[in-house]
């Protein structure tokens, strides 16, 4: 198998994914073609002409999202006709999962260079507007297991026993960094400005507040209790052992806020670098995709982590730098407390608490995210992890020098 090299990694800044956000009249096939044309002026002109794919993951494929929004991405673009386009929805790892599906064919030989990662525009395509039948019909989501992803949350911090002050201080935290990595410029080589139809440009992520404390939150009482009353908490408290009620813990501000953004990376052979003037920045020297108990909440992500370090032989304290999707502020509260691991090197320079989750991106970004995180560190091995409602997970491990 051959190496796979990354080569680049770009992002749009993140907006709030409301009709009135500041990205919400640019289509997301537009968000990807000027991360393109941001690529293309970095790396020269020869580079997207030998592109062989492009794959994008996407999770609400509906209006602007729908018709193969990857292919639609490719020809306004301008990549070569002859290569891949592929839309795939993996829930809220899509976007690492294109990059695993994209680096498996290059480490196989069959392709030397592909654009991989992931768009999403909430704004335009509203979290569950494609309407899939469990989302409506309480039968059939008790039939598939299927849980609300924030009642998956609240049901996370009843089963660990998190706090609502657990919750604050992660929250707290991630906008605390964030704060700071904008600051001091952490993000210049990967966030792209996008530019409107108007001429008008957006450059930064919209959401942060890097002033937010605890006693900011005060006000936001827990959000999910109607929502769990639909039917949800009935069918947790009926289908596991022992659990007498879910714990409405999770207010407005410990969700990661729906966005609107892409993210790409450029990656490929050995060969096709010396051949094109790139240089690597990182390698791809394992990916995990699984999938686990459907009602163990977000153990997926913890799962992919142990699968890349056993795959590679390391251990936790081997790793330099961690993104950890921050899917629910119960998450990173529950690798604080449990990992035993340097909490100033999980999600260093902010999360998606702080700078919104845009779903079918999401992957792609805490990739590019990790990437600029071990260059600013200067350490070998990085690990990026993202899951999702109904067991699943994906994770990636990159390695330097």
């Amino acid at each position: 198998m051959r190496e796979v090299h990354l080569y680049d990694a770009v992002r749009t800044p993140r907006t709030r994914g409301k009709p009135d956000g500041p990205l919400a009249g640019v289509p997301p096939y537009e968000l990807v073609r000027q991360l393109v044309q941001a690529l293309e002026a970095r790396h020269g002109r020869h580079v997207p002409r030998a592109i062989e794919r492009l794959a994008l993951g996407c999770v609400t494929q509906v209006g602007p999202q729908g018709g193969h929004v990857a292919l639609v991405a490719r020809i306004l673009s301008g990549l070569p006709d002859c290569a891949v386009s592929i839309t795939l929805n993996n829930y809220c790892v899509s976007g690492m999962s294109a990059v695993v599906g994209a680096a498996r064919v290059i480490a196989a030989g069959e392709e030397e260079l592909s654009l991989a990662g992931g768009v999403e525009s909430m704004s335009q395509a509203a979290f569950e507007a494609d309407r899939a039948d469990f989302f409506s019909n309480p039968a059939l989501a008790a039939q598939i297991k299927y849980v609300p992803p924030p009642i998956v949350a609240d049901w996370l911090a009843t089963q660990d026993g998190l706090t609502r002050e657990d919750l604050d201080a992660v929250t707290v935290e991630s906008h605390r960094r964030a704060g700071i990595a904008w600051s001091e410029g952490r993000y210049a080589s990967t966030v792209v400005p996008v530019v409107r139809a108007d001429g008008t440009r957006i450059e930064r992520d919209e959401l942060v507040r890097p002033q937010m404390t605890s006693a900011d939150l005060v006000r936001f009482g827990p959000a999910f209790a109607a929502l769990g009353a639909q039917g949800a908490d009935a069918f947790l408290t009926r289908t596991v052992p022992g659990l007498e009620s879910v714990r409405h813990v999770h207010a407005v501000p410990h969700c990661p806020p729906i966005a609107d953004g892409a993210a790409l990376i450029l990656m490929g052979s050995d060969a096709a670098g010396a051949r094109l003037g790139l240089r690597s920045r990182a390698r791809l020297a394992v990916v995990a995709e699984v999938n686990t108990d459907l009602l163990k909440p977000f153990e997926a992500g913890f799962a992919a982590l142990r699968r890349l370090l056993s795959r590679a032989e390391l251990h936790l304290r081997d790793l330099g730098a961690i993104e950890f999707m921050e899917a629910f502020a119960a998450v990173p509260a529950k690798f604080k407390r449990d990992s035993g691991y340097d909490p100033e090197r999980v999600n260093g320079s902010g999360g998606h608490l702080a700078m919104g989750h845009p779903m079918g991106a999401t992957g792609a970004i805490l990739i590019a995210t990790l990437l600029a995180e071990m260059e600013r560190r200067d350490v070998e091995w990085g690990a990026a992890v993202a899951h999702a409602v109904s067991g699943v997970g994906c994770g990636v491990l990159l390695r330097r020098g």
